[in-house]
C-alpha cells in the first residue's frame, strides 16, 4: 500500500485450490471485504495439490463472488494479476482458506494454494497462503465437513496480516507468507513464526498392478509425540499455535567453487577449450 491510501484502498486478489464454492475461500472473502476491495479468481473445481502446473488456454465465468476458470490456482493468478484487474494491480494476494493444512518443505512445491503465492511473487506482488490444519482420525478429508464458523482463526489471521504486514515492512524480507491455522478451540490460538519442516515420510506400497503412494508424516501429530523440533511449523500446529512461516521466491541458487571444478573437468573431458 502507498504512502496516503487508506485501508478502504487495498485491492487484494483471492484464489484458492479448493475450487471458487469452497466454504474457506466465502469465508475469506466476507472477512477481507469488510476492509478492502477484493477480486475473487479461483478454480470451477478442486485442484489440491496440483503444484504450479499452467495452462495454455482456459474458460472464464462469471461468478457471484468474481470469476471461476477451468484451470489451476497458477492460472488463476495470472490471469487475475495481468487480465482481470485490469484498473489496478492488487496490493496482496491471497491463496486460501484451505481445508487442511500445508506443512513441510516437501509440500511447498505440491501445494496449489502455496503455488498460487509463489506465482504471484514473479509478479512481484506479495502474497499470503492460508490453511487449516484439519485432524482426520482415520477419516478422509473429502469426508469432512466445516462450517464458516469454523474458519474463525483462520479469518482472523488472514484479515489481521492484510491489514498490517504491508505496512510493517514484512514483504521487504519474504516474498509470501504460508500460514497454517489450528481449529478454533474456545478462543484466539497464539502466533509463532516458523520455518518448514524437513520431515519427509513419503513412501509406496504395491497391490498387484496398482501402487499406493502414502504420506506417513500425518501419523505422529500428537503434541507430546510429534518428532519436529521447535520453531517449525509442524511442531506449532500441533501444539496449538498459529504458524507464520515467512518465505522467499524464486528459487536461489548456490553457487560454488565445487561445481565450478566439475565443469571444467566436463569440458576437459569433452574435448570444449577454455573460454578467453
Amino acid at each position: 500500500m502507498s504512502e496516503g491510501e487508506s485501508d478502504d484502498d487495498l485491492e487484494i486478489l483471492l484464489t484458492n485450490d479448493d475450487g471458487i464454492d469452497s466454504t474457506g475461500l466465502r469465508a475469506v472473502h466476507d472477512a477481507l471485504s469488510e476492509h478492502a476491495d477484493v477480486t475473487v479468481v479461483a478454480p470451477a473445481d478442486d485442484h489440491s495439490a496440483c503444484g504450479r502446473s499452467i495452462s495454455h488456454e482456459v474458460d472464464v465465468y462469471e461468478h457471484d463472488l468474481g470469476y471461476a476458470l477451468d484451470g489451476t490456482p497458477a492460472d488463476c493468478v495470472v490471469a487475475g494479476l495481468s487480465e482481470l484487474t485490469p484498473d489496478r494491480v492488487p496490493d496482496l494476494v491471497v491463496a486460501g482458506c484451505n481445508k487442511g493444512a500445508n506443512l513441510g518443505e516437501y509440500v511447498l512445491g505440491r501445494s496449489g494454494t502455496i503455488s498460487a503465492a509463489v506465482e504471484a511473487a514473479f509478479f512481484d506482488v506479495p502474497a499470503i497462503a492460508t490453511s487449516m490444519y484439519v485432524p482426520l482420525e482415520g477419516a478422509s478429508l473429502s469426508d469432512v465437513d466445516l462450517g464458516p464458523e469454523e474458519y474463525a482463526e483462520a479469518t482472523r489471521i488472514t484479515n489481521f496480516l492484510t491489514e498490517h504486514a504491508l505496512e510493517a515492512g514484512v514483504f521487504d524480507h519474504a516474498a509470501y507468507l504460508n500460514v497454517n491455522v489450528p481449529l478454533p478451540d474456545g478462543g484466539p490460538a497464539p502466533v509463532e513464526i516458523t520455518r518448514p519442516s524437513k520431515r519427509y515420510e513419503m513412501d509406496a506400497e504395491r497391490d498387484g498392478d496398482r501402487i499406493r503412494m502414502r504420506d506417513r508424516v500425518w501419523e505422529t501429530m500428537a503434541p507430546d509425540e510429534i518428532p519436529d523440533p521447535e520453531g517449525t511449523d509442524r511442531r506449532a500446529i500441533a501444539e496449538g499455535r498459529i504458524s507464520v512461516s515467512p518465505l522467499t521466491a524464486p528459487h536461489s541458487t548456490n553457487h560454488h567453487e565445487t561445481l565450478e571444478g566439475l565443469a571444467e573437468r566436463y569440458h576437459e573431458s569433452a574435448g570444449i577449450e577454455p573460454e578467453g
